[in-house]
């Protein structure tokens, strides 16, 4: 039992030596694990004389308190929780080439080698953000792997609305923006041969507490807290998209592609119905996104009335007149 669990079932003050003897543990390490759950954002209160009682579990983001809110049959059921690491996704690329089983997740609080697309960088302060990775392994064609990240964008959207209620879309193919904003981002990688895979690690960063941006990322980037005005449960945040992406990604296995998907994705992706300008390297265009297809590539109309199936590895898309 965790010690968080033991403490929330006691209505009133547990001595440390009371909880020692029950959990099998010296005091010492009673007292680090009392600090480990501050550090994690739960509120214990300790008085001489009476013990230990937990106060306010809702701010916790740990192990423990994220496993408490898994609806997940698989997903997650093997969860690494790190207060400080490289990356998540490097972590399960390291436990995935040990031979790790699929739906093994990684979350960190601090996480300082993360990093975006085209290997911009995505560092994870403490306290205030979520970064997080699923290792996948599915028995697919590897050219399946770029509608996993459209996956992805669905759960973190449907999970952050669970929790905070903020109305959220989706600009394809992955990012999460609220109000024109990015609150959250996505990175597929995979291993694989040319008909197989042998692993996709899906990491996903979600602006969470963040109070404030500086710089270029002013005028793209938000959280959920600047949109909503309040603090958010990380614990709840990670557990509602983890519950969400489960779901999604077996009927995508079903299916092997998003033509079960497709309906509702067109209809939270910001870009449908806009004009969009695709950043092509052999040669920019404008046109009208109409929408993605059952591969998840986005249907754009050019000018000239040539369709077009805009593939999300070798372009990016913007709005005419700004980011989305």
């Amino acid at each position: 039992m965790e010690l968080s669990e033991f403490l929330m079932s006691r209505k009133d003050y547990v001595s440390g030596q009371e909880i020692a003897d029950a959990m099998g543990i010296s005091r010492n390490a009673v007292w680090k694990q009392i600090e480990r759950l501050r550090r994690e954002g739960v509120q214990v209160e300790a008085v001489t004389g009476k013990g230990y009682r937990i106060k306010d579990l809702s701010m916790a983001f740990g192990a423990g308190s994220i496993g408490s809110l898994l609806d997940t049959k698989w997903l997650g059921r093997e969860l690494l929780f790190y207060e400080e690491i490289d990356s998540t996704n490097e972590e399960l690329k390291r436990r995935a080439a040990k031979g790790a089983r699929e739906g093994l997740m990684a979350v960190a609080d601090i996480q300082n080698a993360g990093k975006g697309r085209r290997g911009r960088g995505w560092e994870n302060p403490g306290g205030v953000n979520i970064a997080m990775s699923y290792l996948l392994r599915p028995d697919m064609n590897p050219d399946t792997a770029p509608m996993m990240t459209l996956i992805m964008a669905m759960a973190a959207r449907e999970g952050i609305e669970k929790v905070t209620g903020l109305k959220t879309m989706i600009k394809w193919p992955n990012d999460v923006v609220i109000n024109g904003k990015k609150v959250v981002g996505i990175l597929t990688e995979m291993t694989a041969e040319p008909d197989y895979i042998h692993e996709v690690i899906i990491g996903t960063g979600i602006n969470v507490n963040t109070e404030s941006f500086d710089g270029e990322l002013k005028d793209k980037a938000t959280s959920l807290y600047i949109e909503g005005g309040v603090r958010y449960s990380r614990s709840g945040i990670t557990a509602e998209v983890t519950n969400s992406f489960e779901k999604l990604y077996e009927g995508f296995l079903k299916t092997g592609d998003l033509s079960g998907l497709k309906d509702e994705y067109n209809s939270i992706c910001v870009n449908t119905g806009c004009e969009v300008c695709v950043l092509d390297p052999a040669g920019s265009y404008e046109g009208v996104a109409c929408g993605i297809d059952d591969k998840g590539e986005l249907i754009v109309k050019k000018e000239g009335g040539e369709t077009v199936a805009v593939y999300a590895g070798e372009v990016s898309v913007r709005g005419i007149y700004g980011y989305v």
